[in-house]
């Protein structure tokens, strides 16, 4: 069920909403195109009910922050924090590519599989 009503081909701020990547306990992430800019990007919506909680834009900015603040290929570019018509949502780089999901075989994978996939990730 969406957060929001369908947002796919409606604008968030510069933002014209493509399609519904995925969806999950801390929101839905859309595919977008930033009109500014002319590139796709990755928007992470927050659902209404925790941006209505009175800690979470504070906590929301703080997380978005200390993500930005990060620099690894393993991990996604924050480029804005942005609240538009009650709205709260990130945009990031879009990342092409499989899911983990679609990754992990049913009923797990061998260590050597995972190592080989997750030792990257923790190299500097």
């Amino acid at each position: 069920m969406p957060i929001y009503r369908d947002m796919v081909g409606s604008c968030l701020s510069h933002y014209q909403v493509l399609e519904l990547l995925g969806r999950g306990g801390m929101g839905e992430v859309y595919t977008a195109e930033d009109l500014r800019l002319r590139r796709k990007v990755a928007l992470k919506v927050v659902p209404a009910a925790m941006a209505a909680e009175p800690e979470r834009p504070r906590r929301f900015e703080r997380e978005a922050q200390a993500i930005a603040a990060l620099n690894h290929p393993g991990i996604v570019t924050i480029h804005s924090v942005e609240h538009e018509g009650g709205v709260a949502f990130l945009a990031m780089e879009l990342v092409e590519g499989n899911t983990l999901a679609d990754l992990v075989p049913e009923g797990g994978m061998a260590l050597a599989q995972f190592l080989w996939m997750v030792v990257p990730l923790a190299d500097p």
